[in-house]
Formats: structure tokens, sequence, C-alpha cells
């Protein structure tokens, strides 16, 4: 495993990182002024832009959630990455080659790093491609064909064909500078007693993507009858494939399913591509395992904990269907949101069901959708003889805490009746049983290590903004200022700005900032000009960055981009002559005061009088 990355490749990566051109691959954004983008935040529903991207800064900002950051907090937070694959990832985007570091000793770690994995499944998977377009790729094409996918289908979801033989893809990829021992880390190849061998062969193959449409590994499925293997076979565990944590589709499907809050799973490759090209464009499958924790994880990141979130499952109604819908229940309560379960008219997959009834009868199904607990209920109460006294107590305890733990408590009364109904007890019996189970879950179970809820625990701190600031022109000249001198330092120019740490500010969250400013220009001699607003930042207190990077974000007033440093100067300047103003009406009030203009005292006054206007002609004499 590759050590530590340099820090001076870290920054490199991070200067030739374009941040818009990032976001504009997750978001819509438009100018909104010089230097300034917005487009509808991707982390929260809303239907004004609030978002705001300023390019040269390499910030982000949303106002109306207060999610911010640089191009390495955006792709971790939409692509679900840590700090080292999110580096890695802009590393290739930006073409920088990365320096591994062991323990800070400088030493490259010998074997293949995670780049040259993902670049290698990303070779794999055009030369897949490529093959399904050959004479022997005809037989592929023709079962894809014949399941509804024309050529359009296939190319949009990367579909390719694995030829018969035992060398192809490895020939191919090591014709390419990469080693057999990176393509057995990446699951391409396996090995035998004869060295290595393709993994894949006369196969078709799906690329198992990720958020970003990165390929992590392949999904295939036999096509000839000699082929003694499993009907589908997947890319093993390697340091870039974690089947528990990945979902095929969920590159094509991620915007709708944060934008409409919704996601389908289904159970196949071609399940998921039956559902997109049907409309259905929030379907995604899990690969070669259960849906599990990690699973919701991502989708929960993506729809975030909204109540009204939906997630469908589809099963097929056979034994393994049920058991698989039973198991997503287990983790139902993970959701925050609704779950649900749809079945097609005569057990038939998504993919059969389009291709035999078409686009239509398959979004019908899933506006049939039911309570995932329904189905659930269901099948508790369908194990047990209610003939029996003995089956209808066990059905009812089995399936009591079922209902009680149904998350909208007004559908409770309801399903309460609907399961003395099913078992066929008295109201009052269901009643008593579904009040007990809920009892009992409210317990704290035992051996538990979570600690009760401290309800004397103070409420979170109100979150500051430009939206909490006063609304008075005096606020409005300070904060513009306090914007200027974060967003265009070096136009101000350093002998400016330590001039303008020590104007008067009056709006205290201004005042703040205002002194983490004087704190990071005070110890930033040689300092790079990159982390300017990072270092500011971190001079205030947390409750106060969040302000540090709204000004960082917020657009200037000025839409012409040559006029930014002109007006960055002025506004600066006019915070200053603020203070020379009020210092002058003082010392004209004392020398009115004072009367008598021979009064030594009144002379002094005087001469301050014209040091001040100097000064004043001073600060816009330099401007010119």
């Amino acid at each position: 495993m590759a050590g530590r990355i340099r820090a001076s490749d870290i920054e490199e990566v991070k200067r030739r990182t374009n941040l818009a051109d990032l976001v504009g691959d997750y978001v819509a954004l438009k100018n909104a002024g010089a230097d300034s983008m917005k487009g509808l935040c991707p982390f929260h529903d809303e239907r004004s832009p609030s978002f705001h991207v300023r390019p040269a800064l390499g910030y982000y900002h949303c106002f109306g959630c207060g999610e911010s950051g640089d191009a390495f907090t955006f792709l971790q937070r939409m692509d679900h990455l840590t700090f080292s694959e999110t580096v890695e990832r802009l590393a290739v985007r930006a073409g920088v080659v990365l320096t591994y570091e062991e323990g800070g000793t400088g030493r490259r770690e010998e074997g293949p790093n995670r780049a040259r994995l993902l670049a290698a499944n990303q070779a794999a998977a055009a030369y897949y491609v490529e093959q399904l377009g050959t004479e022997e790729g005809g037989f592929a094409q023709r079962f894809l064909t014949d399941r509804g996918f024309d050529r359009d289908a296939c190319a949009t979801f990367g579909v390719g064909y694995a030829p018969r033989g035992w060398d192809g893809v490895t020939n191919a990829l090591t014709g390419q500078g990469f080693t057999r021992d990176e393509l057995l880390q990446a699951g391409i190849v396996s090995s035998g007693n004869r060295g290595v061998y393709d993994r894949f062969r006369g196969r078709v193959v799906w690329p198992i993507r990720d958020t970003s449409g990165q390929t992590l590994g392949f999904g295939a499925r036999k096509l000839y009858d000699d082929d003694n293997g499993p009907k589908y076979l997947n890319t093993p565990e390697t340091p870039v494939y974690h089947k528990a944590r990945v979902l095929y589709g969920i590159d094509q499907a991620k915007r709708a399913i944060a934008r409409g809050h919704r996601a389908v799973v289904v159970e196949g490759y071609t399940d998921v591509m039956a559902c997109h090209l049907a409309g259905v464009d929030t379907a995604i499958a899990t690969c070669g395992t259960a849906f599990g924790a990690d699973h919701i994880t991502m989708l929960r990141r993506m729809m975030g904990d909204d109540s009204a979130a939906e997630v469908i499952f589809t099963f097929d109604p056979d034994e393994a269907g049920q058991k698989a819908a039973l198991r997503a229940f287990s983790e139902e309560k993970r959701f925050s949101g609704q779950t649900y379960i749809a079945v097609a008219p005569d057990g038939l997959d998504p993919s059969d069901l389009r291709l035999h009834r078409g686009d239509d009868a398959l979004r019908e199904v899933f506006s049939r959708k039911q309570p995932l607990f329904e189905f659930a209920l269901r099948q508790a109460v369908g194990r047990f003889d209610l003939n029996a006294v003995a089956g209808r107590v066990a059905a009812l305890r089995e399936a009591a805490p079922i209902v009680a733990n149904i998350k909208d408590p007004s559908m409770r009364p309801g399903y309460t009746r609907e399961l003395a109904r099913m078992i066929g007890v008295d109201m009052g019996e269901a009643q008593a049983a579904v009040r007990s189970a809920a009892q009992a879950g409210a317990r704290p179970e035992t051996g538990s290590s979570m600690p009760p809820a401290d309800a004397s625990a103070a409420p979170p701190a109100p979150r500051i903004g430009l939206s909490t600031l006063r609304n008075s022109p005096q606020t409005w000249l300070e904060r513009d200022a306090l914007q200027a001198m974060i967003q265009h330092r070096a136009g101000i120019g350093d002998e400016l700005m330590a001039q303008a740490v020590t104007a008067q500010v009056t709006e205290p969250s201004l005042r703040v900032v205002r002194d983490g400013i004087a704190a990071a220009l005070g110890a930033d001699t040689g300092a790079p000009a990159e982390g300017w607003v990072d270092r500011v930042a971190t001079n205030v207190p947390d409750q106060f960055r969040g302000l540090v990077r709204e000004l960082a974000v917020a657009p200037i007033p000025s839409k012409d981009p040559k006029r930014l440093t002109a007006y960055s100067r002025d506004v600066v300047i006019s915070l200053l002559e603020r203070d020379l103003v009020t210092l002058k009406a003082e010392l004209v009030a004392r020398m009115q005061r004072i009367g008598d203009p021979a009064d030594e005292g009144s002379r002094r006054i005087q001469q301050q009088l014209m040091a001040l206007e100097m000064a004043r002609r001073g600060l816009r004499d330099a401007e010119q």
C-alpha cells in the first residue's frame, strides 16, 4: 500500500485544479459577477441558487446550508472518498504524478498504487468495449439486442465483451505499460500454475464505477454453454473494489437521487439499464452481495436525512428474493426516510418487464409501491399456523414489533387493526402486543455503550454568517471592506492591508474577522498566496469560520473583472476614511468648545486637522 502523499504534491494538485470545472461536473453553474459563479446546492434541496463558487480563490460556499470548502472538500463530500483518494483522483485529472513517502523518510512505496489500479481498470473497460464491436463480439451484441439494449444503450453504460481467449486483455494492457502484478491487484487477471490469465473470458462485461465514473471493477455474465463458471462473475476484492461499498449505476443515478431524494434498488445490471432507459433514472443495484449498511450510508449521504426520502426495492418473488427483502427490512431503521417494495406482475424482473410490456409498464410498477413493513408483516404472519392458538400467539409476538416500529405514528393504529384482522385476534389483544413491543424497544439494550441523552446539555450555538449581520450602512461598508481584504489581498497590497486592520469595525462578528485578518497578516511573511483564506479562518474561533468562508465567496459588487483591484482598494480606503472623518468631527467639536482660535490647544487641533487631511489625500493619491 502506498505511503503518505508528499505535501508539495498535494499543493500542486490543488493549484492545478480548476474548482469551477470540478464543480461543473456535478452542478450547473452560471456567472454571478467577476470571478463568481452560482448554482443549485448539491448538498441540500433548494429552488433558488445559493451555492457560490470563487474559482480564483478556490473556494465554494452555500449560503443556504453553510457547506463550504475547497476542491478537496468538495470531491470528498460528493463522492464520499478519503482525503488520500481525493488527492489521487484529482492528481489524475490534473496530470500530476504523485510521490509517496513512508514515515516521512521520502522513500517511495514499491508496487502499484491506487491511481495505477484505477488506470488499469479504465484501460480494461475500453478494451472490452472495443471487443464488443468485433466479429467474435457479435454473439454478445445479439444477446444484448435480444434483451432490448441497442448500441447506444450499451455505449451509455460502457458494456463490453471479454473474448474467449486466455490472454486478450493481459496482452493489451501489458502492451500499454501495465505490469502483470498491477493487473493481478486490480482483479483483471487471475493467477494459476502457468502464470496469469484473463479473469473474464467469453462474457458480456459491465464496468462497475464509482460516483465520479471511475471504473473500480467489473461484473460479467457467461454466454456460452460450455462455460462451466458461475452465471455471473465479479471482480474480487481489491484495493479499489469493495463489493459491499459499490452500487452499479450510481454514476448515472447520483444526480437524480440527490435531486429527487429517491432511489430504486434492483437486482441486476440489465435491470438497472432497463429502468434508466424507461425513465426511472434513480435505479441502482448491488454487485454480488446483499444490500447492506455501507450501501445505506452511500444513499443517505446523497439523499440527506430527509424524512420524505424514498428507497424502493424490487426483489424476485422466489424464496431468495423474499430473504433479500427481509434482509433489507432488517436495515430499514438506518434510513430516516421511507422504504418501499415494488413487485412486477407475474414475477417479471424489470429487464423482462420492459422487454415484453414496454417502458410504461415498468414505470407503473414503481407507482404501485407498498411500504416495506407491509411486506415484512405478511412474511412474519405467514410463517405460522393461524388455525392453532399457539400459532396465533407466536405470530402476534413476531409481528407486533414491526407495527410498533412504523416510523409514521399516525399509521400505527390502522396497521394494528390490520394485524388483528390478519391473525384473527381481538383488537385489544393486538393493541396490547404492539404497546408492549414499543415499550420494550424504548428501553436501552443490555450492554449498550450509548450514554443517555443529557437533557440539560446546551443547545448548539447558532451559525454565524452574513445573514446574521445587522442591516445598516455602517455594517455594509465593513462587510464589503473585509470581503475585499479576504478575496483580493494582492490587489490591495500589504501596506494598505496593514492600515486597514487597525480601522474601527462596529459589527461584533466582523470585528472578530478583522482581528483574524490582522493575525494572519502579521504571521504571513513568505507564506504562499494560495492558503490566505485558510490562514484567516484558523485565526478566528470555530463559530466564526463559516463567516470567513462566506466573505471569501460572496460576489463582489463590481461586475467588471478589470475593476476588481480598483474597487477593492476603494472600499478599503472608504473604511479608513470613515475613521478619519469620525476623528475630524471629534477634533472640530473640541476646538469649538475651546472657542478661542488663538488658544494653544486650538492651534494644536488645527495642526492635527491638517495632518488628517493630508492622510486622507495620501490614501487617495496612492490609489491613483
